[in-house]
């Protein structure tokens, strides 16, 4: 890689790990604010459903106005977004619980309105980052294996990173100032975004962006419409149920975690710990050696394969994580380990399938698409496994994510009858 590569992938691999941080530390946050607020767990899952929905839906968006006004510069709004999503995150429940406190409001808390709102601020600004990180990695890196390698990399780390940090501050600080303390690298990392010398366009060719580009409602519907012919319809299909498995198992898993016998609270020099959320980290932290693996596989297996085989394991480890949680500490660790390998070796193999069933024309616009479907639609995941918690139980909520993988491996093999 020469100077440019390495700035631009040091950039965008730096933004990639923030944003899935701050996704993955509510999670965290969520089974205090259950502890500290009058809510339940369909409540709050709808509120960080709402959220996410944001991160996935504003992808489309965000790759016209990365194409119209460079990927730099929307990183940077991106990073001051996040940032200033969660200072609003750290001060609004309790400005929300004096001020809100007795007017005709819903059944609602005050400080739960005031947490989507800040949720729902951090998925608008979350969600340009996607189609402009990869968008800068495409146009301006020489070595974009390479380069695509590493951001998956820094993404996984920022997975694990953001409970674990969470997880380590919540043992010392409320976590208001542990939300706002979090704040501070998307503000670091905006200005440096802002002030790093790059050249994001050194591999495009400009006309022929412009040609490929919908300018209008009606071209946008016509490159749409080529997509939907294509058997990314099927792909589609296979994503919008990996985001739901996603996003409904890992909202709520740090809180079943907790319940478990074998995760009681515990204390070392004085402080509450919760060893159920380190755990949960470690888990995340697993999915870095899935990405490279699911990598590999896509040289070895057709989409269609990876897919069928790889959901399939999901669908199985979904029916026998809690028999073999409730066997004690050694099985527990070894299927979360298991889950958290398996979760994210699907990843590479998804994203390969959107490129052997797309037409290379409407690559970009097929990508977006994948990210509305894993992140926007996904998000239904969390309100999904919170109205399943609340009104039945945790073996109900397996066994409908089982059957959501098993749908999802079903594709695969009809990708594999074409």
């Amino acid at each position: 890689m020469d100077g440019n590569d390495r700035r631009i992938v040091g950039l965008a691999g730096a933004a990639h790990a923030l944003v899935h941080t701050y996704e993955l530390s509510v999670p965290i946050l969520v089974g205090i604010w259950l502890a500290e607020f009058a809510t339940t767990a369909a409540e709050l899952g709808i509120v960080v459903a709402i959220g996410m929905a944001l991160f996935g839906i504003g992808a489309l968006p965000g790759g016209v106005l990365a194409d119209r006004y460079g990927s730099r510069k929307l990183i940077a709004l991106c990073l001051v977004g996040m940032g200033g999503s969660f200072l609003v995150l750290s001060v609004a429940p309790g400005a929300a619980a004096g001020v809100l406190d007795g007017l005709p409001l819903l059944s609602t808390s005050p400080a739960v309105i005031a947490i989507a709102v800040a949720l729902v601020l951090w998925g608008a600004a979350a969600s340009v980052y996607h189609p402009a990180g990869l968008a800068l990695i495409s146009k301006g890196v020489s070595e974009q294996g390479r380069g695509f390698a590493i951001h998956g990399m820094a993404g996984n780390i920022g997975i694990a990173a953001g409970p674990l940090a969470t997880t380590v501050m919540l043992a010392f600080l409320d976590w208001e100032t542990v939300a706002a303390v979090l704040a501070v690298p998307a503000f670091v990392a905006a200005g440096a975004t802002l002030l790093l010398d790059v050249d994001e366009t050194t591999h495009r060719d400009d006309e022929e962006d412009e040609e490929d580009t919908p300018d209008t409602i009606g071209e946008f519907l016509d490159v749409s419409m080529t997509v939907a012919k294509s058997a990314f319809a099927f792909v589609f299909v296979v994503v919008m149920m990996n985001g739901l498995y996603y996003r409904g198992v890992l909202t709520f898993l740090p809180e079943l975690l907790a319940g478990l016998e074998t995760f009681q609270p515990i204390e070392i020099a004085g402080e509450p710990q919760e060893p159920a959320n380190y755990v949960y980290s470690g888990l995340l932290a697993v999915g870095i050696a899935g990405q490279y693996v699911g990598g590999r596989l896509t040289e070895r297996l057709s989409p269609g394969q990876g897919i069928a085989y790889a959901f399939g394991a999901l669908a199985v480890l979904a029916v026998l994580f809690l028999p073999l949680a409730s066997m004690g500490a050694a099985p527990l660790l070894l299927v979360s380990a298991v889950l958290g390998f398996a979760m994210f070796v699907v990843q590479p193999i998804y994203q390969a399938a959107v490129a052997e069933y797309t037409p290379e024309s409407a690559r970009g616009l097929s990508y977006g698409y994948t990210y509305l479907g894993n992140f926007g639609v996904g998000a239904l995941g969390a309100g999904l496994a919170g109205v399943i918690l609340t009104y039945s139980n945790q073996t109900v909520l397996f066994l409908v994510f089982a059957l959501i993988a098993a749908i999802a491996s079903s594709v695969g093999v009809l990708l594999l009858r074409r």
